[in-house]
């Protein structure tokens, strides 16, 4: 089941809400939400559920290990648990994600011929594991306390709204709000607001988007022009940007619903001056996830910040998926950001705002360009088409055509990477006189974005976001 269904919009989030009412009691409101989360997840996953509950409840299990042996005072042990829950983990991902891929490394070898397994990659298993692991190294350092009550720690891990493609919560986050929550008129407003804007994101400006970028890239791109090349990849990063951050924003949205505030993960990246600013912006869950676990362990018995830097980028790529472009795209953001250190922020200030705009959006749009493509030849031949190499024109009709075509929805695109609704929030505060015309235009705009995103949805057989995969 995905969010962006009229099977979940209009069956199974209003049942989860009105069951979730009925019961006064917060552990019959947790009872409810695990329930539903199950289901939620069995809809798509009936097999690889069995999965999920078996990780939780080892992890469960050596939580408690660990919360004991702090308690006695063996930090050995308690080490001892922190490394089993680990290699269980990574491995456990290791196994499922990346298994084919190390085989078909292998198989370059010579002499070397090994089968390579084909496993179905369990949805949510990248994000799931990385909430685990955050929960016990956070345990491990002291940071949160054990959860003692194993349906607690099952809600934490399934909780559907943030479950199949995060963003990735810490326990931290939400250790308060498992155990005392209330929902607030406000909140309930906000997670409305919320949902129906990330649902608008997906299914007006994703799925559109992904028509022109399949047009383009979706066949042989050697003769592509210049132009067309350039327009597909800034085109396909909009794609990108507005599927996951509208998946973050429904998540969000269902957070304040059931009384959770998840933290943000999207701060509108494509305003960043720099790289570093784009990566404090972008997917932020994952990127604090590597900076708070990665950057400062020990290499080779000593804390290396370049080293750790690269650890941290090579993770990153490829954590996105068992391919080398991800790998590559990884250390590629990481070279940027490695120099920039070098560099430093009081020179970085001095070079020309709209310099520093440009080409940090040049960047990142061919750094999408090496997310997209996991053909290494297919790439080489965009790298080539963005310059012309390939022979291609300066630029074709076919581009002009589709840029004439799409100019709304374009335009709607590029104007929605502003900060609008967070202006519009601010404005409310400020100017009480306002707070009224505000108000009524978003409950207005609300019932405007759903309806259209529901009669989109109407002949939609399969609509799933793009970081389901990852």
């Amino acid at each position: 089941m995905v969010f962006s269904s009229l099977i979940f919009l209009y069956l199974f989030l209003p049942v989860c809400l009105l069951c979730y009412g009925l019961f006064p009691s917060l552990r019959a409101k947790n009872a409810v939400l695990i329930l539903f989360s199950l289901v939620f997840y069995a809809w798509g996953e009936p097999f690889y559920i069995l999965l999920l509950l078996g990780s939780v409840l080892i992890n469960y299990l050596l939580g408690l290990g660990i919360g004991k042996a702090q308690q006695q005072n063996h930090p050995k042990l308690a080490g001892f648990w922190c490394g089993t829950s680990l290699v269980f983990n990574i491995g456990l991902l290791g196994v499922f994600k990346y298994s084919g891929f190390i085989v078909e490394n292998l198989n370059l070898i010579p002499y070397i011929e090994l089968p390579v397994p084909t496993i179905t990659l369990p949805i949510g298993i990248s994000f799931y594991t990385f909430q685990i692991l955050s929960y016990i190294i956070d345990l491990y350092w002291g940071n949160v306390k054990v959860q003692r009550s194993p349906f607690r720690f099952l809600l934490y891990i399934a909780m559907f709204p943030q479950l199949v493609a995060g963003p990735i919560v810490r326990y931290s986050a939400i250790e308060q709000e498992i155990q005392e929550r209330h929902v607030t008129l406000t909140d309930f407003s906000n997670g409305i607001t919320r949902l129906i804007l990330g649902l608008s994101k997906k299914v007006i400006l994703a799925n559109h988007l992904s028509a022109i970028v399949d047009s383009f890239f979706g066949g042989d791109i050697s003769q592509i022009s210049v132009l067309g090349t350039w327009y597909t990849v800034i085109v396909y990063a909009m794609q990108i940007y507005f599927d996951f951050s509208g998946y973050s924003d429904m998540a969000i949205g269902m957070g304040y619903l059931f009384g959770f505030h998840f933290d943000e993960n999207f701060r509108h990246p494509f305003l960043c001056r720099d790289i570093s600013e784009f990566w404090q912006r972008w997917h932020i869950s994952l990127g604090s996830f590597f900076r708070d676990y990665l950057l400062y362990i020990p290499i080779f018995g000593k804390r290396r910040k370049y080293g750790g830097l690269f650890l941290v980028w090579f993770c990153t790529g490829l954590w996105h998926g068992a391919s080398w472009n991800y790998v590559i795209w990884g250390l590629y953001f990481g070279l940027f950001i490695f120099f920039e250190q070098l560099v430093g922020k009081k020179r970085i200030r001095k070079i020309p705002l709209v310099l520093r705009h440009i080409s940090s959006k040049i960047i990142i749009f061919i750094g999408f360009g090496i997310f997209y493509f996991e053909d290494f030849d297919r790439l080489l031949q965009f790298f080539r088409n963005l310059v012309g190499c390939n022979g291609n024109k300066l630029s074709d009709p076919l581009v002009l055509l589709s840029m004439q075509n799409y100019c709304w929805l374009l335009l709607a695109a590029v104007v929605c990477c502003f900060p609008i609704y967070d202006g519009l929030q601010k404005l409310k505060l400020r100017h009480s006189g306002l707070a009224l015309a505000i108000s009524s235009g978003q409950v207005i705009a609300n019932v405007l974005l759903l309806l259209t995103s529901s009669i989109l949805l109407v002949d939609a057989t399969n609509n799933p976001f793009l970081y389901f995969r990852f």
